[in-house]
């Protein structure tokens, strides 16, 4: 049933996305810049045993995912953590959308510049002054231009973008694999348990953007059956993936070796500038389809919170011409700009994953109100918290500052919301 807040519905949405579309938006959230960064840094830490943290660490991810995913199946409307979070009342419900909204207003602006930094190495102009603020803002303008122009349109470019950062991945790793042959070695034994916290919140961050898939359910054909398939399938196709570059990246470097851009480093080593360059097109397509995947999902959280009264209703705008919720897009875009721009986001990354372990446990802490509390379901509620808890534990006191100082500010911007809304209210 349409969600009906404010006199805005989830009806007047286009449902355009099905499976693969659900996945490839879970995938592009999971799949940044950190496959092409962690390779060296973990390799350098935890040598031969580097390639088996992802399956292990994606079954830690699999114990948050699956209840997440059964919450999922109960709402078909937009907002996700928004959403799921309203069973405890409207201040939860806005600081839990608030706080996914920062994390991944964070992050999208980190990987805009993040992006332009790998065109660089294509167009030198890129690197610093006017060029580097051109190409930030054309990037972003691109990006938004299409989600406002249609859902299909956004993700069809999604899924370009997704078959053209996996698919060299996966040949590179392979080829590494064959050329490497016998000397691909078992590893000795696990590292000490202190190191593999010290590494965690690292780690899980190459996982975290699983949820991309749940904030715009009201846009997915059958979400209830949809996006809990697509969530669990991206989470296990995504720690194979990083197994198997990993494994070849250990197989063919050396400790130490590949600098900032480790992947390309390793596409240089097999197959010399056409590898490096292969690389690069995959580094920038996937923060493309990071960018992209992230832009049309988390704008689904202002429409949301636009929506259910939360934030003004001029966030729940809907076009009628494209049938997509084009003041929250244009919002977001403009403040990826800003924040790219500026620089001044950096501090905020730090607590990207902090924030999302807690999104996540309020999400999971929601699934005993909408299924029977039985035995069953509170071990999988249980253990779920128990994991974002281990993660959130790892952060330094500085991040949960920054965190408390984000949720003092939403909540004032929450309480100047409602102070509006009573005010039209009693001038009506």
């Amino acid at each position: 049933m349409a969600n009906e807040n404010n006199g805005v519905q989830d009806d007047a949405l286009n449902r355009d996305i099905g499976f693969f579309g659900s996945a490839f938006l879970s995938f592009n959230g999971v799949v940044g810049a950190g496959i092409f960064a962690l390779p060296a840094v973990l390799y350098l830490q935890f040598g031969d045993f580097s390639p088996w943290l992802f399956p292990l660490f994606g079954l830690l991810v699999l114990v948050i995912a699956v209840p997440f995913a059964k919450v999922a199946a109960h709402h078909p409307t937009s907002g996700g953590p928004v959403v799921y979070a309203a069973v405890f009342g409207p201040v939860a419900s806005f600081q839990a959308g608030w706080l996914y909204y920062v994390a991944k207003l964070t992050s999208l602006a980190a990987n805009t510049n993040v992006l332009i930094a790998y065109l660089a190495t294509l167009w030198l102009p890129f690197a610093d002054g006017a060029m580097r603020a051109a190409g930030i803002l054309v990037v972003v303008a691109a990006i938004t231009f299409i989600n406002i122009v249609g859902l299909k349109r956004a993700v069809q470019l999604i899924d370009a973008l997704t078959l053209l950062k996996a698919l060299p991945l996966i040949f590179i790793a392979i080829f590494g694999l064959v050329v490497a042959g016998g000397s691909i070695t078992a590893p000795a034994g696990p590292p000490p348990l202190t190191e593999l916290e010290a590494a965690a919140l690292l780690i899980l961050y190459a996982f975290v953007g699983f949820e991309n898939s749940v904030v715009p359910a009201g846009e997915t054909t059958n979400p209830q059956r949809t996006i809990p398939r697509a969530l669990i399938a991206t989470i296990l196709a995504t720690a194979t993936l990083y197994f198997i570059v990993q494994l070849s990246y250990v197989a063919v470097m050396e400790p130490g070796e590949g600098g900032d851009a480790p992947m390309v480093a390793f596409g240089i080593e097999l197959l010399g500038p056409a590898g490096g360059l292969l690389l690069t097109v995959a580094a920038v397509s996937s923060l493309l389809g990071n960018i992209s995947g992230g832009m049309t999902a988390t704008t689904r959280t202002t429409f949301a919170m636009g929506r259910d009264g939360l934030l003004p209703i001029w966030f729940a705008r809907v076009s009628e011409l494209y049938a997509t919720p084009v003041n929250s897009i244009l919002f977001m875009g403009g403040l990826i700009v800003f924040l790219a721009l500026t620089g001044s986001f950096v501090w905020l990354a730090i607590v990207s994953t902090l924030a999302r372990m807690v999104v996540y446990a309020i999400s999971i802490a929601s699934l005993p109100k909408k299924e029977r509390g039985t035995p069953i379901v509170w071990l999988l509620v249980l253990g779920a918290i128990a994991v974002c808890a281990y993660a959130a534990l790892q952060s330094a006191w500085a991040s949960w500052q920054v965190l408390l100082i984000l949720c003092l500010a939403g909540t004032v911007l929450y309480l100047l919301a409602r102070f509006g809304k009573r005010q039209r209210s009693g001038s009506s």
